[in-house]
């Protein structure tokens, strides 16, 4: 994983909403949450990615843009989260060359080929504040979520 105090490596990625997403989007502007997961349609994503959405208005309150990064296709983020009935926030297709961006944070699964279920904070000034694997198997909380960058994105 990639290490707090880093430089964040640059990306842009498609995403479900049909807008190109790079970090340098939110550059001097929000903090940056990165939220890793293996893939769409799995049991654990399909409680994390819309426990997010519940919490988006506190999340842009707390000044941060979360996106949600995997190895699926731009098509499949979108029938995934139009089957929550909206998803809001970008979810970024980490797909050709697959893995790529997943791979400069440190959260690639190269055996697996798939993303890691990991977490990564990026303050305004493109430094990485926090980050986390909770491995593929494993689970995050939304409002743990929430707390973290309300209590490392003051900073």
């Amino acid at each position: 994983m990639i290490r707090p105090g880093s430089q964040a490596p640059a990306f842009e990625l498609d995403s479900h909403l049909d807008t190109k997403v790079a970090l340098s989007d939110f550059a001097g502007k929000k903090n940056v949450l990165l939220v890793f997961y293996p893939l769409d349609f799995t049991p654990t994503g399909s409680i994390e990615i819309p426990g997010l959405q519940a919490i988006k208005d506190r999340f842009e309150a707390a000044d941060t843009q979360v996106l949600g990064v995997s190895v699926d296709s731009k098509y499949c983020h979108k029938a995934w989260a139009d089957s929550f009935g909206k998803i809001e926030y970008p979810l970024l297709a980490d797909f050709h060359p697959k893995g790529a961006m997943a791979k400069t944070y440190g959260a690639w699964l190269e055996d697996a080929g798939i993303t890691d279920r990991a977490t990564v904070l990026v303050g305004k000034d493109g430094k990485v504040l926090w980050s986390e694997s909770v491995g593929p198997g494993g689970a995050r909380q939304p409002m743990d979520l929430l707390k973290k960058c309300q209590e490392l994105g003051q900073k």
